[in-house]
């Protein structure tokens, strides 16, 4: 454990120094550097390669969970704290900050339909609950603003779209691409917050259309659509608020591959059993 410290520490005190203090032999500290790695430096050294793989494929937003779930996939019998451990001791860990702007306008007359997800947000089975709502996502150019639709039951985007203004345009851009993705059966339940683009007769009309039962939150309620609030929290942590984007078009860029490059195809969610929604979907069918 001494020559290990010793080793640890030779970028800020001389290797003769701590030999010294720590009361071992510059010769000893010599052998110490020529014996072979043991078993358990051999296994940590392949670990951490594949993490560092990995922290790279997952654009650095796996913590230790999901990065252990990842190295098991891949057929690395490993436990979470060793894999924290090497997380930590190679300085691999997520950044996070952030910027906020008001995105829900629920100031209107439009009608108010009830709650009928009630925060239910299972699902057994593909388009039995779908669930939307508008973020926004700082540029230089200024504010560019993202409409989705979730499936609840594998809780994948199935619908989404951008523009520089919030406009009901946007939710019905997103909506249309799912209906157009998903053929929805009648009485599938659509569930956002009361905001006037969701409200909107043309968005309504579009809703009827295609037979959708529709639900709406509370006033204010954030947690009444929190399936949706917690996707927006995640492409934020992992994507957004860890680049400056310098157009609208660098982030619609940016949103897409992270969406069907990764949120999609392969981030793991812990309420899937650490699988993708991609994943998900296939081992119900």
């Amino acid at each position: 454990m001494r020559f290990r410290f010793i080793e640890e520490n030779t970028d800020t005190f001389s290797a003769k120094r701590m030999c010294d203090v720590l009361d071992v032999s510059e010769r000893g500290l010599r052998a110490y550097r020529s014996r072979p790695a043991s078993q358990r430096q051999r296994t940590d050294m392949v670990v951490l390669a594949h993490i560092q793989e990995q922290s790279r494929l997952s654009l650095s937003s796996y913590g230790r969970p999901r990065m252990t779930e990842e190295l098991k996939e891949l057929g690395l019998n490993i436990g979470h704290r060793r894999v924290g451990r090497l997380m930590r001791e190679n300085g691999i860990r997520v950044e996070r900050s952030k910027k906020y702007k008001v995105t829900t306008d629920s100031n209107h007359t439009f009608n108010i339909a009830p709650n009928l997800l009630n925060r239910d947000f299972h699902a057994d089975a593909p388009n039995q609950k779908w669930a939307g709502d508008i973020s926004y996502v700082w540029t230089r150019e200024g504010w560019l603003y993202l409409a989705v639709i979730l499936d609840l039951h594998s809780r994948r985007v199935i619908g989404w779209a951008v523009s520089n203004r919030m406009k009901r345009d946007l939710a019905v851009r997103a909506l249309k691409m799912a209906v157009a993705l998903r053929q929805p059966p009648k009485d599938c339940i659509h569930h956002t917050d009361r905001g006037s683009q969701y409200c909107s007769h043309d968005y309504q009309k579009l809703l009827r259309q295609h037979g959708f039962r529709v639900s709406m939150s509370g006033k204010g309620n954030c947690y009444d659509n929190s399936a949706v609030e917690t996707f927006f929290k995640t492409i934020k942590a992992e994507l957004i608020w860890r680049r400056s984007c310098h157009t609208r078009r660098d982030a619609e860029l940016a949103i897409f591959q992270y969406i069907n490059g990764f949120y999609n195809p392969r981030r793991r969610h812990s309420a899937l059993g650490w699988k993708s929604p991609v994943a998900f979907e296939r081992k119900v069918a």
